[in-house]
């Protein structure tokens, strides 16, 4: 189907081109991942973007288990700081500080599966909504910078992503899947080699009087595991 001059392309505009070609469709995400990798000003666009989604993790599951979300930050070094309050030992406490890490892979991966299933444009629409909400709990001018700018490029995917008949929207979807599941990962690694005992590995540890290495062997197995869950959903085809 071809949309009309002047009116965006249906949803089935996009599933069509990717059934016929899912590389051709989704050749952004390719884009994107080699901007990342190859050039450092593109890695650190991901890194704020890795931190913004694991203090939101924190959040989430802060708010999940019925402790209160006061706001949060990302520093200039890209190091970012959520702060809930509520019992200050527990299984509630112990989700919360334990959910960042892993929340940039399970949310690639989320994105990456609703790309390749036409879904592209529900996510960029419910998350230009999630990243205004966000916005309101800033709590400084570099983290409200850093977050509209998130919701207006979502924002934008959504409204212009498959104008004129090309779809962009799932590539550009999947592409920011796959960021989010390389920062998932680098995140990972860079705490690994820390030897900071406030950063969330030390803070579990303090929690629950298991070892710092305990706690980042679960979160190595929760990004193999979203890992995992991309290359079933059909990723592997962008390689």
């Amino acid at each position: 189907m071809t949309a009309a001059a002047g009116t965006l392309p249906t949803v089935s505009t996009t599933d069509a081109l990717l059934a016929q070609s899912p590389v051709g469709a989704l050749w952004p995400a390719l884009v994107l991942v080699a901007a990342v990798v190859l050039l450092p000003p593109a890695r650190r666009w991901a890194r704020a973007l890795g931190t913004l989604v694991h203090e939101a993790g924190h959040a989430a599951v802060g708010l999940l288990v019925g402790r209160r979300f006061h706001g949060f930050t990302i520093g200039k070094d890209l190091s970012g700081a959520a702060v809930t309050s509520g019992p200050e030992r527990g299984l509630g406490r112990v989700l919360t500080t334990w959910a960042g890490y892993p929340a940039p892979a399970v949310l690639g991966a989320g994105l990456v599966s609703a790309a390749l299933h036409g879904w592209a444009g529900a996510v960029t629409a419910a998350g230009t909504v999630v990243l205004l909400l966000l916005l309101v709990m800033a709590r400084s001018w570099r983290t409200g910078g850093l977050v509209l700018l998130a919701a207006v490029l979502s924002a934008l995917t959504f409204w212009f992503g498959d104008a004129a008949g090309v779809p962009l929207r799932a590539g550009l979807v999947a592409g920011v899947g796959l960021v989010l599941l390389l920062m998932a990962w680098d995140g990972l690694a860079a705490v690994a080699r820390s030897r900071d005992r406030t950063q969330d590995p030390g803070t579990l540890a303090a929690l629950t009087h298991l070892p710092a290495w305990f706690w980042l062997a679960t979160w190595a197995l929760a990004d193999a595991g979203a890992t995992w869950a991309v290359w079933r959903a059909g990723a592997g085809t962008l390689f």
